[in-house]
C-alpha cells in the first residue's frame, strides 16, 4: 500500500494495542485511567517511517503485515501525538483517512521501554529536520556570517614615531645583499606562500526524499 519512494524506518514495536477514546469535554489533558485498558479494540504492530520532513505512525496487521491505519506526524510533540497526563506507556494520535476525515485514537504500548524508545526515534527525527533547515539556510546566506571591519573610522589617525625607527635601524646595521651567483639559494626550503594550496574538504551531507501521500483508516471514529 505504500507506492513510489524510499521510506527508512526509524522504530518497529511488534505490539501494540489501540483504544476507542471519547472527545475531550474540556481543555484538560488526555488520562489513562479513564480508558478500558485491559479491552483494547484493536492489537498490531506499529513503526515509524520518514519521508522527507514529516514522520508517519504506521499500524500493522500482525498476521498479514498490510498496513491497517497511519497518522501524519509534522512535529513532536504537536497535535498528531500527544502524551497522557498519567501515564507515559499511552499516547492518543490523530489519524486521517483518504477524505481528509479526521478521527483521535489512543495507543499504548506493554512496556515503557517501547514508549521510550517510540519517543526517542520521533525526537531525533524532527532534531534532524531542524538541522537540515539551518544548513539549507546557511547555503542560502553564505554572506550572512559577521565580518571584522579593520576600515578607519571617521577622525582616525596612526602615529609613527620616525626618529626611534632610524635609530633602530643605524644599530641594527642594514643586511648584506646575497650575491646573484650564490649557490646556496637554489636548496632554499619554499616559502609558505610558494606551497600548492589544498582544495577545502567539506562533509557531504545527505538528504532525503520529499513526503507522499499516506493512507487512512477509518474504522475508529472520533
Amino acid at each position: 500500500m505504500e507506492e513510489g519512494g524510499f521510506e527508512p524506518v526509524l522504530c518497529v514495536k511488534p505490539e501494540v494495542h489501540v483504544h476507542r477514546i471519547h472527545p475531550r469535554a474540556t481543555n484538560r489533558g488526555y488520562r489513562a485511567a479513564e480508558w478500558q485498558l485491559d479491552q483494547p479494540s484493536w492489537s498490531g504492530r506499529l513503526r515509524i517511517t520518514a519521508k522527507g520532513q514529516m514522520a508517519y505512525i504506521k499500524l500493522d496487521d500482525r498476521t498479514s503485515g498490510e498496513l491497517c491505519v497511519q497518522a501524519a506526524v509534522d512535529q513532536f510533540p504537536g497535535t498528531a501525538v500527544e502524551s497522557m497526563t498519567d501515564s507515559s506507556r499511552y499516547l492518543v494520535i490523530r489519524v486521517e483517512d483518504g477524505n481528509g476525515q479526521r478521527a483521535f485514537i489512543g495507543i499504548g504500548f506493554g512496556d515503557r521501554g517501547d514508549a521510550f524508545d517510540f519517543t526517542v526515534a520521533s525526537q531525533d527525527h524532527f532534531k534532524w529536520v531542524k538541522q537540515q533547515c539551518e544548513f539549507a539556510k546557511q547555503a542560502q546566506n553564505p554572506d550572512q556570517s559577521p565580518r571584522l571591519d579593520l576600515g578607519f573610522k571617521e577622525g582616525q589617525a596612526i602615529k609613527l614615531n620616525i626618529a626611534n625607527m632610524k635609530k633602530k635601524e643605524g644599530a641594527a646595521g642594514s643586511p648584506r645583499a646575497r650575491p646573484v651567483g650564490d649557490p646556496w639559494s637554489s636548496h632554499l626550503p619554499p616559502l609558505p606562500d610558494q606551497l600548492p594550496a589544498r582544495p577545502n574538504q567539506l562533509p557531504h551531507l545527505g538528504q532525503r526524499k520529499e513526503g507522499e501521500a499516506f493512507l487512512g483508516w477509518p474504522v475508529f471514529g472520533a
